[in-house]
């Protein structure tokens, strides 16, 4: 038994096109303004420089470093900077509507080139559709276009930041992107890090208090969806919530019932409620059923919290091609905070839900992980000694 292997799938990577990748896929009324923005874009971002940028787009070096990692498929997240952004697209503030069509321009470029780059490995990757939330209808083409040309992972959801100007998440007005969704059997993944966050403005605390707030503005759309009653109209819908940590789900979903349970008596307070703004089922219902976490590189006190939300609505992931991500020590990260799970606890957020969730084929996987994945007794050793060059916060965090 010990000589058994892992299956390993990342459910949070990151990568995108060059710049150069991302101007073949424009429209071409774009692309005389698109150098003209080139030419003065410079990067404020440290893995989209020098030698460790092709990490996003080089396959064959992310193949290499990866299953020397143990890993063998991942969930792709975008990270590169597409044309008319200020910033990659998962932190970048929703359009204006000035920019908006210079933006789409962007993320169709990046949808595009995602097509072609899936195709280098199809049973491997699976990527996400990306759209904006301020044109509903071009959402929902996009949304058909790409999924027909074979990006199938899932769609993924920008934040609402309350100075945006869109009506929030849990609005009925996003309900056609849901039932597309529900129709197509995409799963909607939502990534922390800086989506709807408001603008802070310029000043010396901004970005530390960035720091501090960003996962609460990405947390919040659990209960937006939940409270907005998204799974009660799209029972099949799945979400999956990306690099927010997951310390705060069993008190979120306590409270939750909470609330619940004293609007189903009429009354929150001095809040009055009307039968038809009650969900039916109790909010950590829709979570039990709807809901998933994407854990990026988790700690030893995560582990714990693993189990209380359950097992199989967790998935494990790496943030390769990040400077926190677990790589190049993925296995000594799992030894540090998983050497004492039994192998089928453990195999299942290491890719058996990443595979329910988003549509691998663990079976075409397996001769992979045969080679390349770590032993069940490898993992079951614990940790002795943390690595001096580790840069995750799996190793550093309490």
């Amino acid at each position: 038994m010990g000589d058994q292997r892992y299956t390993i799938i990342s459910s949070d990577c990151h990568a995108g096109g060059s710049m150069e990748q991302y101007a073949s896929h424009l429209d071409p009324q774009w692309r005389d303004e698109f150098n003209q923005w080139q030419a003065k874009y410079v990067t404020p971002w440290r893995d989209l420089t020098g030698d460790s940028k092709v990490r996003n787009w080089d396959s064959t070096r992310r193949f290499d470093e990866q299953q020397r990692d143990g890993i063998v498929a991942e969930i792709v997240f975008p990270n590169t900077v597409p044309p008319f952004f200020p910033t990659n697209s998962v932190v970048a503030p929703t359009p204006t509507v000035k920019n908006y069509e210079r933006r789409l321009a962007g993320i169709r470029a990046h949808n595009r080139w995602q097509v072609q780059w899936l195709q280098e490995a199809p049973k491997r990757r699976k990527g996400l559709i990306q759209i904006f939330l301020n044109d509903i209808d071009t959402a929902v083409a996009d949304v058909r276009e790409f999924h027909a040309r074979g990006i199938d992972g899932g769609v993924l959801l920008p934040g609402v930041a309350p100075d945006s100007g869109l009506p929030p998440l849990f609005a009925r007005d996003y309900d056609p992107i849901w039932a597309v969704c529900e129709e197509l059997d995409l799963t909607i993944a939502h990534h922390g890090g800086g989506t709807g966050i408001p603008n802070y403005g310029n000043h010396p605390a901004t970005m530390i208090v960035f720091a501090m707030e960003s996962p609460w503005w990405a947390d919040r759309a659990v209960w937006h969806l939940i409270w907005g009653g998204v799974f009660e109209r799209f029972p099949k819908l799945r979400f999956v919530l990306t690099e927010v940590g997951i310390k705060f789900v069993p008190e979120m979903l306590r409270s939750m019932d909470y609330f619940h349970s004293e609007m189903v008596k009429g009354r929150l307070g001095e809040i009055a409620f009307e039968p038809d703004q009650i969900l039916k089922e109790k909010p950590s219902t829709y979570f039990t059923r709807n809901c998933f976490i994407g854990s990026a590189y988790p700690s030893p006190s995560d582990a714990d919290i693993i189990r209380e939300v359950g097992i199989e609505r967790v998935l494990w992931g790496s943030d390769y091609p990040h400077h926190e991500s677990t790589y190049p020590y993925t296995r000594e990260s799992l030894r540090l905070v998983f050497s004492d799970w039994q192998p089928h606890e453990l195999q299942t957020i290491l890719a058996d839900t990443a595979s329910r969730v988003y549509g691998f084929d663990l079976d075409a996987l397996r001769p992979l992980a045969s080679e390349h994945g770590p032993t069940h007794a490898e993992i079951a050793r614990p940790l002795d000694a943390i690595p001096t060059d580790a840069t995750s916060p799996a190793f550093s965090r309490p």
